[in-house]
């Protein structure tokens, strides 16, 4: 076997580190290159969707079919030169023509992808939740109904009704381009899941009742209260009258059982036939009738130790408390004046 010199190997050195150099060289070209762009780019914001589990190369390709890069070769090299050519993250996202490759691969592993917000309040119905989401992903209506009638997510909570109203929990979500309504719903849900506190388990064997009815009562709750300090009052009139067998006679589910919001709630509406009319079925209805918050679930679970039967919600929204049906008819009579008053 051929050996080398000494004189050999000093004159093979400078070879062996030309590839060092040569890659430091490509390194600092890649970089000079991702510098090169305009920045942010220019022209109209061209949309781009990583789905998930996309790789660095189909994500570079599909930013070069969509001319936002000139080169998916080079914006790979430069992502791998980077160290950051495994840490994408999918979603759709938003960029101009020219903008430079730091800026696309900071956008694309920062997870900076185009977001839709939308806030549930507390309170909301699906007839409410429905359209207000399906206007925030772009998606047809009916596609967002048959979402929140989800089988799989209905066994999953345990829900004996036919949507899971009430499940979908108040709160602000952001959700990426593209995501579908069932995707959306199961979120929301998740966040639901996420608030319930393992607390409130031990309090629903305490109080031999379901999660489906405290979320059913809580909703109650959440559509009477104005005043966060009547929350637990409120919850403690309607344990008081499932106890005694009377009617819950709740204004709220009046309304829900005629699918709109009414102002007032009106004697003729008291004979709306549905389940929901608890004027007319004793116990509670068959499922929420809105969206409870944290606190409406906590005032179902812990209600207050008050023997009132009765209540009456005054112009402003506080309400008046009262344990006899004779004291009820007097400060029903008050709020009417007061009410005439106010014209």
């Amino acid at each position: 076997m051929p050996c080398s010199s000494p004189a050999d190997r000093r004159r093979g050195a400078p070879r062996r580190a030309a590839a060092p150099a040569a890659a430091a060289a490509a390194l600092c070209c890649l970089t000079t290159l991702a510098a090169c762009g305009g920045g942010g780019g220019s022209g109209a914001p061209i949309r781009v969707v990583i789905p998930p589990g996309s790789s660095m190369r189909a994500a570079a390709e599909s930013l070069d079919r969509a001319g936002v890069v000139r080169s998916a070769r080079l914006f790979r090299a430069y992502a791998g030169a980077r160290g950051r050519d495994r840490t994408l993250k999918p979603g759709t996202y938003e960029f101009r023509r020219g903008a430079s490759y730091a800026d696309l691969l900071s956008a694309m592993t920062g997870g900076k992808a185009v977001v839709h917000t939308i806030t549930i309040p507390e309170g909301y119905a699906l007839v409410q939740i429905v359209p207000l989401l399906a206007r925030t992903i772009e998606a047809p209506p009916e596609s967002v109904a048959a979402a929140v009638g989800d089988t799989v997510l209905r066994r999953r909570l345990d829900v004996p009704t036919p949507t899971l109203e009430g499940y979908l929990f108040p709160a602000t979500y952001k959700f990426s381009v593209g995501t579908t309504p069932r995707a959306a719903v199961e979120e929301m849900v998740r966040e639901f899941e996420k608030r319930w506190k393992p607390a409130w388990n031990d309090r629903l064997q305490a109080m031999a009742i379901s999660r489906h009815d405290i979320v059913t009562l809580a909703s109650i709750v959440e559509k009477e209260a104005r005043r966060p300090e009547e929350r637990s009052v409120i919850a403690a009139v309607y344990y008081n009258r499932l106890k005694r067998g009377m009617l819950l006679q709740a204004d709220p589910t009046v309304q829900y059982s005629l699918g709109k919001h009414v102002q007032r709630v009106y004697y003729k509406d008291l004979d709306v036939e549905s389940p929901y009319n608890t004027y007319k079925h004793a116990g509670l209805p068959p499922g929420p009738i809105a969206s409870p918050g944290a606190a409406s679930i906590e005032a179902a679970l812990y209600p207050a130790n008050v023997p009132y039967l009765f209540f009456v919600a005054h112009p402003d929204g506080h309400h008046e408390f009262r344990t006899t049906f004779e004291e009820h008819r007097q400060a029903r009579q008050a709020v009417e004046r007061a009410r005439g008053a106010g014209r």
